[in-house]
C-alpha cells in the first residue's frame, strides 16, 4: 500500500497515535468534490508525535485489533500555544499591600 499523510488528532495512548487522513473525490451526479475522513490508529515506538503534528503513515503488520500503521516521520510539528507565565521576569510583583487595621 501506498503511504498515506495525515494529521494527529489523538496522542493519549502509549506508543500509539489517532491520525486523520483527508481525501477528495468527484462525485459525477453534482459534479462536486466531497472531502472525506478516515481515522487510523497508528503506532508511535517513541511518543514523539504531538496533537497537530503532520505525520506520515506506511502500512504494516497488524500490530493489534485496530493498528496496522506505522508513523514513518513527522513531516511538520504544531504549534503548541505556551501561555505566559503568572509573574512577572523579575519575579517582584508591582501590587501594595494594604495592612487590615489601616482605614
Amino acid at each position: 500500500m501506498k503511504p498515506v499523510v495525515g494529521r494527529v488528532v489523538s496522542n493519549k495512548m502509549q506508543k500509539s497515535v489517532v491520525v486523520a487522513v483527508d481525501r477528495l473525490f468527484h462525485n459525477k451526479l453534482y459534479n462536486r468534490y466531497v472531502k472525506r475522513t478516515s481515522k487510523f490508529m497508528a503506532h508511535d515506538e517513541k511518543n514523539e508525535c504531538n496533537i497537530g503534528d503532520r505525520v506520515k503513515l506506511d502500512h504494516s503488520r497488524p500490530l493489534s485489533k485496530r493498528k496496522h500503521w506505522v508513523v514513518a516521520e513527522i513531516l511538520k510539528r504544531a504549534r503548541i500555544y505556551v501561555p505566559p507565565s503568572a509573574r512577572s521576569p523579575t519575579g517582584t510583583d508591582n501590587k501594595t499591600e494594604v495592612s487590615p487595621n489601616a482605614s
